[in-house]
């Protein structure tokens, strides 16, 4: 059998092909245009996080002796690509000045997650080699510094911030600085946590004002509230790691994942060696590490 022709003249044609589309689609067509408005807004969106991801120049840097890491986050996309240093150390600080140089940022912020106990913040240092910038340490702490800052404040680098959560526990002064949420912002968040997070770990809450309660309800109301996705990048690391993330802490760290009490009991029975640098470190510290900036200068120039 030969399938059946619809002859129709081609006006009529159109004017019943203008009907269907008119009437027969008129859901789907509507459909069709939201979902297509919808898929701009998600690619300008992703476009957006993925913009922001870009213009942040990230780098890690490692210290031996103290097993303490160094972060250095700048703004690419700003004319004058400023940058922060978190947690630098006194015997690194040419090698990171030398990154900075030749990396061709504008450092203007110096800053401590708190008060170390095993290193000599390299702040004070930065501070003489390279006039302008400035340090920053949390209010709780009582250190020097220039900028003392506190809960909810924000430390601008550009166009990209940093976000201050106070974490102490560890210290009293600790603070966990997580880069900004938002469209022109990071994505994931990278939270950099100082001693009150290590990966699979966290600092020892008994000496400077430490304590295993406050420290457990820090974590937990303001890191592990965090997006699950976030990064965290600790003050130190003694394993080999460099990066984990609060869904994975959250799950597997052998401390935090306790109840408080239990939490509580393991950390007043850790039976931890007294700091060997703490007796220099802290001191040193409380003053932004400048207590023999001069002595070296003088030295250096003999």
């Amino acid at each position: 059998m030969l399938p059946l022709r619809l002859h129709l003249p081609a006006h009529r044609g159109l004017r019943l092909l203008s009907l269907f589309t008119r009437f027969g689609s008129r859901q789907t067509v509507a459909f069709s245009v939201e979902s297509k408005v919808r898929s701009v807004a998600m690619a300008s969106y992703s476009t957006a996080a993925a913009d922001a991801s870009r213009r942040l120049l990230f780098r890690q840097l490692f210290e031996k002796e103290s097993s303490t890491y160094t972060y250095l986050l700048a703004d690419m996309g700003h004319p004058e690509k400023p940058a922060v240093l978190i947690d630098p150390v006194d015997k690194t600080v040419d090698r990171d000045l030398s990154l900075i140089r030749d990396l061709g940022v504008k450092l203007i912020y110096a800053m401590n997650t708190h008060v170390h106990a095993d290193h000599v913040t390299g702040t004070g240092i930065i501070k003489v080699k390279v006039p302008g910038v400035q340090s920053v340490i949390s209010k709780a702490s009582n250190a020097k510094a220039d900028h003392l800052i506190e809960q909810g404040d924000k430390i601008n680098f550009g166009n990209l911030y940093l976000e201050v959560r106070a974490t102490p526990g560890h210290t009293l002064g600790c603070v966990t600085y997580v880069t900004g949420d938002g469209l022109n912002q990071p994505n994931p968040r990278l939270a950099f946590t100082g001693d009150a997070v290590l990966i699979r770990g966290c600092g020892r809450t008994d000496f400077q004002g430490g304590s295993s309660r406050q420290l457990y309800q820090s974590v937990h109301s303001q890191i592990f509230t965090l997006p699950k996705e976030t990064l965290i990048y600790p003050a130190h690391d003694y394993k080999g790691f460099t990066v984990s993330t609060v869904g994975e802490e959250m799950l597997y760290n052998p401390r935090l994942t306790k109840d408080e009490e239990t939490f509580k009991s393991i950390m007043e029975n850790l039976k931890l060696a007294y700091p060997k640098m703490i007796d220099v470190a802290v001191p040193a510290n409380m003053a932004c590490g400048l207590q023999d900036v001069a002595v070296k200068a003088e030295a250096a120039s003999s």
